[in-house]
């Protein structure tokens, strides 16, 4: 068996007035997991650092470019019994103005801003909810004793 790491995860988030809100989006019909509500998410090119590819697929999935980008302290992981193989995923928190302008890409056919405990209610797996709850706690509840890493970009 292989463990591989070639994908990202990227929770892009917004706040105003203590509140936070997390957008997702909607695959489309004919992607793989359709209609699956979920995160930015992507493939690394050879070329990519993850962080690249995370503001890389932001960008192509949302038109949206962050503040702010950090490592969150999470790796999400799936197992493929087709292939055979175990996939690490790094999990980036991305922070973009509260008024920003979403044009999702034709892989999505719906975008929402959600509170995190609604966000947690769509999305499809435990590691993903547990992102949402680890940002929300580290930006919003400053009871965190996890490190993020802030990421700097021009």
């Amino acid at each position: 068996m292989r463990v591989i790491s070639n994908l990202i995860e990227a929770h892009i988030f917004r706040e105003k007035d203590s509140e936070i809100e997390f957008l997702l989006l909607k695959r489309a019909p004919y992607q793989y997991y359709p209609n699956l509500w979920q995160m930015v998410s992507g493939k690394i090119k050879d070329d990519e650092k993850a962080y690249e590819t995370a503001l890389r697929e932001i960008k192509e999935e949302t038109g949206l470019i962050p503040e702010k980008i950090w490592i969150a302290p999470n790796i999400n992981s799936f197992y493929s019994p087709d292939d055979e193989y175990i996939s690490l995923i790094p999990v980036f928190a991305a922070k973009v103005a509260f008024d920003s302008d979403v044009k999702i890409s034709s892989e999505h056919i719906e975008y929402k801003w959600l509170r995190p405990n609604d966000a947690k209610n769509l999305l499809a797996w435990e590691g993903q909810r547990k992102s949402v709850d680890i940002i929300t706690e580290y930006f919003f509840h400053r009871k965190s004793f996890l490190n993020f890493v802030e990421i700097k970009i021009s």
